[in-house]
């Protein structure tokens, strides 16, 4: 076996995750670069304003980015409180115990289950039995137990990543648990927090199998969260795989990728304008 000396093993291994870090970042833009330059031709105003017709093969994509919005937005919604409240909860209010194991084990094992099954719990329990039928609260409530897991282990590492100094201090000016975790630990965690809450957004935008089987994929616009309503990953789905058009499926899948960067760089600048304001 060969003894490398300890600093050329350093330098070795650097160089190793240095070239697998740019091999994954190489692939990530050849495959932006790949779907925007086969797409942007195809976005326009009418693209981005019109009903699908024809099952998609003429038309724009205006209600798929309406359903996207819709089911994304409720999600998060309902996720949200539980998934932050439970990350405090087992952060700041419980030691480690019984029921604190109980909830991680089933947050991770909720994390574990695929999106397929998420999806036939949705059809059954929303669809069927609360007769929901398909329609964006269906597929709003499923993606919002989804995405649970990711909020609470996210939010939760962030929570623990605050310095426990920062609570002693608040503690000995006299502040109060929730004080403290208001104006102490929420600005230092709120870039972990969101970050969780970018993640999530990302897997409701970019969900098929769940959508389909509780959201449904009416192109008619939708009136109310009880309609039905296709997503944009659903659409670019339905084109591919059923033959209907490649050049819209490009051009959907390019307003996709456009969507997640506009959402990623509005909550980075919300981010930086909170931290600007909490110092």
């Amino acid at each position: 076996m060969i003894k490398l000396n300890p600093h050329t093993a350093e330098k070795l291994a650097k160089g190793v995750i240095w070239t697998v870090a740019l091999m994954v970042i190489a692939v990530l833009i050849f495959i932006i670069v790949f779907i925007l330059y086969r797409g942007l031709s195809v976005i326009n105003w009418e693209f981005l304003t019109r009903i699908p017709r024809r099952s998609g093969r003429e038309g724009g994509i205006l209600t798929p980015i309406i359903g996207t919005l819709s089911v994304t937005l409720l999600a998060i919604l309902i996720a949200m409180p539980f998934g932050i409240g439970t990350a405090f909860y087992l952060a700041e209010y419980t030691k480690d115990g019984i029921l604190t194991r109980i909830i991680r084990f089933c947050t991770e094992s909720l994390a574990g289950i695929p999106s397929i099954i998420y999806g036939l719990f949705g059809f059954i329990f929303f669809v069927q039995i609360l007769d929901l039928k398909w329609s964006i609260l269906s597929g709003g409530l499923t993606l919002a137990i989804m995405v649970l897991p990711t909020l609470i282990r996210t939010s939760e590492e962030a929570i623990r990543a605050v310095p426990k100094t920062y609570r002693e201090v608040s503690f000995s000016l006299g502040g109060t648990k929730w004080q403290t975790i208001r104006k102490a630990v929420v600005p230092s965690a709120i870039r972990g927090i969101v970050n969780g809450l970018i993640l999530s957004v990302g897997r409701c935008v970019a969900e098929t199998a769940a959508v389909i089987l509780t959201a449904g994929v009416s192109l008619s616009m939708p009136k109310s969260v009880l309609d039905s309503s296709r997503t944009m990953a659903v659409h670019f789905y339905q084109l591919v795989i059923e033959g209907i058009s490649m050049t819209n499926a490009y051009g959907t899948a390019a307003v996709l990728i456009i969507l997640v960067f506009f959402i990623n760089v509005v909550a980075n600048m919300l981010i930086n304008r909170f931290v600007a304001k909490g110092r």
